[in-house]
Protein backbone atom coordinates (compact mmCIF):
# COMPACT_ATOMS: atom_id res chain seq x y z
CA UNK A 1 0.00 0.00 0.00
CA UNK A 2 3.19 2.22 1.02
CA UNK A 3 4.51 1.85 -2.39
CA UNK A 4 1.22 2.07 -4.21
CA UNK A 5 0.91 5.54 -2.39
CA UNK A 6 4.26 6.77 -3.14
CA UNK A 7 4.08 5.59 -7.08
CA UNK A 8 0.66 7.53 -7.30
CA UNK A 9 2.28 10.79 -5.63
CA UNK A 10 4.97 10.27 -8.38
CA UNK A 11 2.54 10.01 -10.91
CA UNK A 12 0.19 12.92 -10.01
CA UNK A 13 3.81 15.10 -9.92
CA UNK A 14 4.71 14.17 -13.15
CA UNK A 15 1.59 14.60 -14.81
CA UNK A 16 1.12 18.04 -13.46
CA UNK A 17 4.37 19.11 -14.77
CA UNK A 18 3.54 18.09 -18.50
CA UNK A 19 -0.34 17.11 -18.47
CA UNK A 20 -2.15 19.82 -20.37
CA UNK A 21 -5.18 19.94 -18.17
CA UNK A 22 -2.79 21.59 -15.18
CA UNK A 23 -1.25 23.87 -17.98
CA UNK A 24 -3.32 26.53 -16.45
CA UNK A 25 -2.88 25.63 -12.95
CA UNK A 26 0.96 25.74 -13.11
CA UNK A 27 1.37 29.28 -14.75
CA UNK A 28 -0.90 30.64 -12.28
CA UNK A 29 0.83 29.18 -9.15
CA UNK A 30 4.07 30.24 -10.88
CA UNK A 31 2.62 34.00 -11.80
CA UNK A 32 1.71 34.24 -7.66
CA UNK A 33 4.91 33.18 -6.55
CA UNK A 34 6.96 35.48 -8.75
CA UNK A 35 4.85 37.91 -7.55
CA UNK A 36 5.57 37.04 -3.90
CA UNK A 37 8.96 37.13 -4.28
CA UNK A 38 8.83 40.57 -5.90
CA UNK A 39 6.88 41.66 -3.35
CA UNK A 40 9.00 41.01 -0.45
CA UNK A 41 11.78 43.18 -2.08
CA UNK A 42 13.21 46.19 -0.89
CA UNK A 43 13.36 48.68 -3.96
CA UNK A 44 9.74 49.59 -4.57
CA UNK A 45 9.28 50.74 -1.18
CA UNK A 46 11.97 54.11 -1.68
CA UNK A 47 8.57 55.62 -3.46
CA UNK A 48 6.39 57.46 -2.24
CA UNK A 49 2.59 57.16 -2.29
CA UNK A 50 0.80 54.66 -4.87
CA UNK A 51 3.70 55.34 -7.08
CA UNK A 52 5.03 52.17 -5.50
CA UNK A 53 2.90 50.11 -6.76
CA UNK A 54 3.27 51.50 -10.11
CA UNK A 55 6.65 50.48 -9.83
CA UNK A 56 5.73 47.13 -8.20
CA UNK A 57 3.84 46.31 -11.10
CA UNK A 58 6.08 47.77 -14.07
CA UNK A 59 8.91 45.45 -12.95
CA UNK A 60 6.59 42.61 -11.96
CA UNK A 61 5.35 42.66 -15.46
CA UNK A 62 9.05 43.10 -17.57
CA UNK A 63 10.33 40.46 -15.98
CA UNK A 64 7.53 38.12 -16.10
CA UNK A 65 8.03 39.16 -20.16
CA UNK A 66 11.81 37.90 -19.69
CA UNK A 67 10.78 34.66 -18.06
CA UNK A 68 8.11 33.82 -21.02
CA UNK A 69 10.36 34.75 -23.42
CA UNK A 70 12.94 32.43 -22.14
CA UNK A 71 10.20 29.54 -21.97
CA UNK A 72 8.56 30.04 -25.36
CA UNK A 73 11.43 31.53 -27.91
CA UNK A 74 14.93 30.96 -26.11
CA UNK A 75 14.44 27.55 -24.96
CA UNK A 76 12.53 25.83 -27.82
CA UNK A 77 14.33 27.24 -30.60
CA UNK A 78 17.96 27.33 -29.55
CA UNK A 79 18.14 24.92 -26.58
CA UNK A 80 16.27 21.91 -27.12
CA UNK A 81 17.97 22.13 -30.87
CA UNK A 82 21.37 22.26 -29.03
CA UNK A 83 22.08 25.71 -29.85
CA UNK A 84 23.70 25.98 -26.60
CA UNK A 85 25.62 28.22 -27.03
CA UNK A 86 23.84 31.05 -28.83
CA UNK A 87 21.08 29.92 -26.27
CA UNK A 88 23.49 31.55 -23.35
CA UNK A 89 24.55 34.46 -25.39
CA UNK A 90 20.92 35.57 -26.04
CA UNK A 91 19.92 34.73 -22.73
CA UNK A 92 22.79 37.37 -21.29
CA UNK A 93 21.35 39.63 -23.66
CA UNK A 94 17.88 39.21 -22.90
CA UNK A 95 18.65 39.77 -19.28
CA UNK A 96 20.91 42.96 -19.68
CA UNK A 97 18.47 44.27 -21.94
CA UNK A 98 16.34 43.50 -19.22
CA UNK A 99 17.63 45.12 -16.22
CA UNK A 100 19.16 48.19 -18.15
CA UNK A 101 15.59 49.09 -19.17
CA UNK A 102 14.20 48.83 -15.90
CA UNK A 103 16.92 51.13 -14.52
CA UNK A 104 16.35 53.34 -17.41
CA UNK A 105 12.57 53.43 -16.77
CA UNK A 106 13.21 54.28 -13.43
CA UNK A 107 15.56 57.77 -13.71
CA UNK A 108 13.61 58.61 -16.61
CA UNK A 109 9.76 58.55 -14.99
CA UNK A 110 9.82 57.91 -11.68
CA UNK A 111 13.11 59.63 -10.11
CA UNK A 112 10.77 62.65 -9.03
CA UNK A 113 8.90 60.20 -6.86
CA UNK A 114 11.52 58.77 -5.10
CA UNK A 115 12.22 59.55 -1.37
CA UNK A 116 14.16 62.13 -1.01
CA UNK A 117 16.07 60.78 2.35
CA UNK A 118 17.43 57.29 0.82
CA UNK A 119 20.66 57.56 -0.51
CA UNK A 120 20.90 57.05 -4.34
CA UNK A 121 23.48 54.26 -4.00
CA UNK A 122 21.39 52.31 -1.64
CA UNK A 123 18.62 52.49 -3.58
CA UNK A 124 20.16 51.52 -6.89
CA UNK A 125 21.87 48.27 -5.07
CA UNK A 126 18.50 47.37 -3.40
CA UNK A 127 17.12 47.44 -6.93
CA UNK A 128 19.67 45.43 -8.38
CA UNK A 129 19.58 43.04 -5.36
CA UNK A 130 15.67 42.31 -5.86
CA UNK A 131 16.04 42.35 -9.35
CA UNK A 132 19.06 39.39 -8.62
CA UNK A 133 16.90 37.52 -6.86
CA UNK A 134 14.82 36.99 -9.74
CA UNK A 135 17.67 35.88 -12.27
CA UNK A 136 17.73 32.33 -10.76
CA UNK A 137 13.95 31.92 -11.71
CA UNK A 138 14.59 32.39 -15.51
CA UNK A 139 16.82 29.70 -15.57
CA UNK A 140 15.10 27.54 -13.45
CA UNK A 141 11.99 28.04 -15.99
CA UNK A 142 14.80 26.70 -18.57
CA UNK A 143 15.21 23.78 -16.26
CA UNK A 144 11.48 22.70 -15.68
CA UNK A 145 10.97 23.29 -19.53
CA UNK A 146 13.69 20.46 -19.66
CA UNK A 147 12.28 18.25 -16.96
CA UNK A 148 9.01 18.52 -19.36
CA UNK A 149 10.46 17.38 -22.24
CA UNK A 150 12.54 14.44 -20.92
CA UNK A 151 9.15 13.24 -18.88
CA UNK A 152 7.42 13.33 -22.64
CA UNK A 153 10.08 11.93 -24.34
CA UNK A 154 10.52 9.08 -21.57
CA UNK A 155 6.40 8.43 -21.96
CA UNK A 156 6.72 8.53 -25.47
CA UNK A 157 9.55 5.83 -25.32
CA UNK A 158 7.74 3.68 -23.24
CA UNK A 159 4.29 3.55 -25.36
CA UNK A 160 6.29 2.97 -28.37
CA UNK A 161 7.92 -0.11 -26.69
CA UNK A 162 4.35 -1.52 -25.53
CA UNK A 163 3.08 -0.74 -28.69
CA UNK A 164 6.21 -2.80 -30.33
CA UNK A 165 5.60 -5.55 -27.79
CA UNK A 166 2.18 -5.78 -28.70
CA UNK A 167 2.48 -5.88 -32.43
CA UNK A 168 5.15 -8.66 -31.96
CA UNK A 169 3.01 -10.32 -29.38
CA UNK A 170 -0.11 -10.59 -32.08
CA UNK A 171 2.36 -11.29 -34.89
CA UNK A 172 3.88 -14.62 -33.01
CA UNK A 173 0.47 -15.59 -32.12
CA UNK A 174 -1.06 -14.76 -35.29
CA UNK A 175 1.68 -17.32 -36.47
CA UNK A 176 0.42 -19.87 -33.98
CA UNK A 177 -3.26 -19.96 -35.52
CA UNK A 178 -2.72 -20.92 -39.12
CA UNK A 179 -0.31 -23.23 -37.78
CA UNK A 180 -2.76 -25.15 -36.03
CA UNK A 181 -5.06 -25.37 -38.75
CA UNK A 182 -2.71 -26.56 -41.08
CA UNK A 183 -2.54 -29.48 -39.22
CA UNK A 184 -5.86 -30.12 -38.37
CA UNK A 185 -6.46 -29.09 -42.39
CA UNK A 186 -4.58 -32.41 -43.15
CA UNK A 187 -5.95 -34.47 -40.69
CA UNK A 188 -9.28 -33.76 -42.42
CA UNK A 189 -7.54 -34.60 -45.56
CA UNK A 190 -6.71 -37.89 -44.20
CA UNK A 191 -9.85 -39.00 -43.28
CA UNK A 192 -11.90 -37.98 -46.21
CA UNK A 193 -9.58 -40.88 -47.62
CA UNK A 194 -10.51 -43.67 -45.38
CA UNK A 195 -13.63 -42.32 -43.33
CA UNK A 196 -15.92 -39.98 -44.98
CA UNK A 197 -18.62 -39.96 -41.91
CA UNK A 198 -15.83 -39.10 -39.43
CA UNK A 199 -14.21 -36.15 -41.36
CA UNK A 200 -17.74 -34.31 -41.54
CA UNK A 201 -17.52 -34.76 -37.61
CA UNK A 202 -14.16 -33.23 -37.95
CA UNK A 203 -14.94 -30.53 -39.83
CA UNK A 204 -17.81 -29.68 -37.60
CA UNK A 205 -15.78 -29.51 -34.11
CA UNK A 206 -13.29 -27.27 -36.49
CA UNK A 207 -16.27 -24.80 -37.03
CA UNK A 208 -15.86 -24.28 -32.82
CA UNK A 209 -12.25 -23.65 -33.31
CA UNK A 210 -12.50 -20.92 -35.60
CA UNK A 211 -15.85 -19.64 -33.08
CA UNK A 212 -12.90 -19.82 -30.30
CA UNK A 213 -10.04 -17.77 -32.34
CA UNK A 214 -12.20 -15.00 -33.43
CA UNK A 215 -13.88 -14.55 -30.03
CA UNK A 216 -11.66 -15.74 -27.50
CA UNK A 217 -8.08 -15.68 -29.17
CA UNK A 218 -8.28 -12.23 -30.24
CA UNK A 219 -8.36 -11.16 -26.59
CA UNK A 220 -5.68 -10.13 -24.76
CA UNK A 221 -6.50 -12.85 -21.80
CA UNK A 222 -8.87 -15.98 -21.31
CA UNK A 223 -10.43 -17.74 -19.07
CA UNK A 224 -8.44 -20.84 -18.25
CA UNK A 225 -11.44 -23.57 -18.44
CA UNK A 226 -11.98 -22.04 -22.03
CA UNK A 227 -8.25 -23.01 -22.78
CA UNK A 228 -8.77 -26.19 -21.21
CA UNK A 229 -11.61 -26.91 -23.17
CA UNK A 230 -10.06 -25.88 -26.32
CA UNK A 231 -6.90 -28.37 -26.02
CA UNK A 232 -9.74 -30.57 -25.14
CA UNK A 233 -11.61 -30.95 -27.72
CA UNK A 234 -8.52 -30.70 -29.78
CA UNK A 235 -7.48 -33.88 -28.74
CA UNK A 236 -10.63 -35.22 -28.97
CA UNK A 237 -10.29 -35.04 -32.71
CA UNK A 238 -7.25 -36.02 -32.81
CA UNK A 239 -8.75 -39.14 -31.12
CA UNK A 240 -11.04 -39.73 -33.89
CA UNK A 241 -8.02 -40.34 -36.53
CA UNK A 242 -6.54 -42.21 -33.61
CA UNK A 243 -8.98 -44.77 -31.77
CA UNK A 244 -5.35 -46.09 -30.02
CA UNK A 245 -4.17 -43.14 -28.38
CA UNK A 246 -4.56 -42.44 -24.78
CA UNK A 247 -5.56 -39.03 -23.58
CA UNK A 248 -5.34 -38.07 -19.39
CA UNK A 249 -6.19 -34.68 -18.25
CA UNK A 250 -6.10 -34.25 -15.02
CA UNK A 251 -6.60 -30.23 -13.66
CA UNK A 252 -6.09 -29.89 -10.22
CA UNK A 253 -7.80 -26.84 -9.42
CA UNK A 254 -10.93 -25.89 -7.95
CA UNK A 255 -13.88 -24.65 -10.08
CA UNK A 256 -14.20 -20.85 -8.35
CA UNK A 257 -10.48 -20.61 -8.58
CA UNK A 258 -10.05 -21.79 -12.38
CA UNK A 259 -13.21 -19.52 -13.24
CA UNK A 260 -11.43 -16.77 -11.76
CA UNK A 261 -7.79 -17.48 -13.65
CA UNK A 262 -6.87 -15.28 -16.81
CA UNK A 263 -4.05 -16.43 -19.05
CA UNK A 264 -2.81 -15.51 -22.69
CA UNK A 265 -4.89 -17.57 -25.07
CA UNK A 266 -3.12 -20.29 -27.18
CA UNK A 267 -0.07 -20.07 -24.55
CA UNK A 268 -0.55 -24.16 -24.22
CA UNK A 269 -1.17 -25.01 -27.47
CA UNK A 270 1.75 -25.69 -29.17
CA UNK A 271 3.03 -27.96 -26.63
CA UNK A 272 -0.28 -29.62 -27.06
CA UNK A 273 0.05 -30.06 -30.68
CA UNK A 274 3.68 -31.47 -30.09
CA UNK A 275 2.83 -34.37 -27.97
CA UNK A 276 0.00 -35.14 -30.90
CA UNK A 277 2.64 -34.93 -33.61
CA UNK A 278 5.54 -37.31 -31.89
CA UNK A 279 3.44 -39.75 -29.68
CA UNK A 280 2.39 -41.95 -33.10
CA UNK A 281 4.37 -45.24 -32.65
CA UNK A 282 4.66 -47.44 -35.71
CA UNK A 283 5.74 -50.41 -33.56
CA UNK A 284 1.91 -50.96 -32.42
CA UNK A 285 2.36 -50.51 -29.13
CA UNK A 286 0.12 -48.22 -27.32
CA UNK A 287 0.54 -44.17 -27.31
CA UNK A 288 -0.49 -41.23 -24.79
CA UNK A 289 -0.64 -37.79 -23.74
CA UNK A 290 -0.86 -36.77 -20.28
CA UNK A 291 -1.66 -33.27 -18.79
CA UNK A 292 -1.36 -32.01 -15.72
CA UNK A 293 -2.74 -28.63 -14.58
CA UNK A 294 -2.16 -27.10 -11.01
CA UNK A 295 -1.62 -24.09 -9.14
CA UNK A 296 0.60 -23.64 -6.54
CA UNK A 297 2.29 -20.16 -4.44
CA UNK A 298 -0.07 -17.96 -7.40
CA UNK A 299 1.73 -19.84 -10.14
CA UNK A 300 -0.04 -21.99 -12.93
CA UNK A 301 1.96 -25.33 -13.22
CA UNK A 302 1.43 -27.27 -17.09
CA UNK A 303 2.56 -30.55 -17.27
CA UNK A 304 2.95 -32.30 -20.67
CA UNK A 305 4.05 -35.89 -21.24
CA UNK A 306 3.73 -37.85 -24.40
CA UNK A 307 5.27 -40.99 -25.72
CA UNK A 308 7.97 -41.50 -28.30
CA UNK A 309 8.87 -44.00 -30.43
CA UNK A 310 12.68 -45.06 -29.32
CA UNK A 311 13.32 -46.53 -32.98
CA UNK A 312 12.53 -43.14 -34.92
CA UNK A 313 14.08 -40.71 -32.21
CA UNK A 314 13.51 -37.07 -33.16
CA UNK A 315 15.99 -34.85 -32.40
CA UNK A 316 15.32 -31.78 -29.92
CA UNK A 317 16.58 -29.26 -32.52
CA UNK A 318 13.12 -30.67 -34.93
CA UNK A 319 10.75 -31.13 -32.25
CA UNK A 320 8.39 -28.18 -31.93
CA UNK A 321 9.83 -26.66 -35.62
CA UNK A 322 8.51 -22.91 -35.94
CA UNK A 323 5.32 -23.37 -33.45
CA UNK A 324 7.95 -24.25 -30.48
CA UNK A 325 10.15 -21.06 -31.44
CA UNK A 326 7.49 -18.82 -31.60
CA UNK A 327 5.62 -19.63 -28.28
CA UNK A 328 9.25 -19.62 -26.35
CA UNK A 329 9.73 -16.34 -27.79
CA UNK A 330 5.60 -15.30 -26.46
CA UNK A 331 6.54 -16.22 -23.07
CA UNK A 332 10.31 -14.18 -23.10
CA UNK A 333 7.58 -11.16 -24.14
CA UNK A 334 4.86 -11.68 -21.57
CA UNK A 335 6.85 -12.78 -18.40
CA UNK A 336 10.42 -12.20 -19.09
CA UNK A 337 11.75 -13.80 -16.00
CA UNK A 338 8.70 -14.63 -14.68
CA UNK A 339 8.37 -18.08 -16.15
CA UNK A 340 9.84 -21.28 -16.27
CA UNK A 341 9.88 -23.46 -19.32
CA UNK A 342 11.55 -27.03 -19.22
CA UNK A 343 11.34 -29.69 -22.14
CA UNK A 344 12.92 -32.87 -21.89
CA UNK A 345 13.75 -35.48 -23.88
CA UNK A 346 14.09 -39.38 -22.89
CA UNK A 347 14.35 -42.67 -24.62
CA UNK A 348 10.70 -42.65 -24.79
CA UNK A 349 9.12 -40.07 -23.28
CA UNK A 350 8.97 -35.74 -24.43
CA UNK A 351 8.00 -34.02 -21.06
CA UNK A 352 7.12 -30.07 -20.77
CA UNK A 353 7.12 -28.46 -17.78
CA UNK A 354 6.04 -24.74 -17.75
CA UNK A 355 5.63 -22.24 -14.91
CA UNK A 356 3.81 -19.04 -15.67
CA UNK A 357 2.66 -16.42 -12.83
CA UNK A 358 -1.31 -15.85 -12.66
Amino acid sequence: MKYDSQNFKETLVMDFLVEDRFRFLRHFLFLIFFFLLIYNARFWHWYSGVYQYYILFFVYVLLIAMVYINIYVLVPFFFFKTRYLTYFILLIILVVVGLNSIGYCFDTFFSKFRVINIRREGEKGGMYEGLLMCIPIILTTTTMKLLQKWIKDSQRITELNSLTLRMELNELRNQINPHFLFNMLNNVKALIRTDPEKATTVIMKLSEFLRYQLYENGEEKTLLTSEIDFLSNFINLEKIRREDLSVDILVDIDKKTMNSIFIPPNIFTTFVENAVKHSVDISGEGHYIKIDIEMEDQKLHFKCINSKNSDFPVSDKNYGGLGLVNIKRRLELLYQNTHELEIISTDKEYIVNLIIPV
